[in-house]
């Protein structure tokens, strides 16, 4: 799989940070996803639908791996690279393991339910026969203020 500079990681964060927008927009919790193949096409993207879609687990890498899968002929999504604007919850971890996603590039670090070194790392839990390389933090601050400016309004609304 071919390394990505740090102009392409920032690219494709911008897109998955584009995906959030929509969310925003939608009135659900604004988390954004794109999946790459290993060459730097885009397979697929997602954005949180839980609320619109009435489905506790159509969170935005759910749904970039769902309509990856359906696009690719394939439940197995090897040599491909999953860019999220939050770290992944335990439901999504688990997805991206058992979609065989390689890498995991995440914007900012959820405290409260992330599973890959927040709360959990999905990673080291044993017997689990793949392994994700996972970089987060990527345009962190940008990614963090999307979810307090949502929840903010939200609140001030009441």
């Amino acid at each position: 799989m071919k390394p990505y500079s740090k102009d392409e990681i920032g690219a494709f964060m911008e897109l998955a940070i584009k995906e959030a927008h929509k969310a925003y927009e939608a009135g659900e919790v604004p988390v954004g996803a794109i999946l790459v193949s290993e060459h730097g096409e885009i397979i697929s993207s997602g954005y949180n639908c839980p609320i619109s879609s009435m489905d506790p687990t159509a969170h935005a890498e759910i749904v970039a791996i769902r309509s990856a899968a359906q696009k690719l002929n394939n439940y197995r999504l090897t040599d491909t690279i999953m860019f999220v604007t939050l770290e992944p919850c335990i439901m999504c971890a688990g997805a991206l393991v058992w979609a065989r996603i390689s890498k995991l590039f995440f914007g900012a670090w959820d405290k409260k339910s992330g599973a890959f070194g927040s709360v959990v790392d999905i990673n080291t839990l044993p017997g689990l026969n793949h392994r994700i390389e996972v970089a987060g933090g990527i345009f962190e601050k940008r990614c963090a203020a999307l979810l307090q400016d949502f929840f903010r309004e939200r609140r001030e609304k009441g």
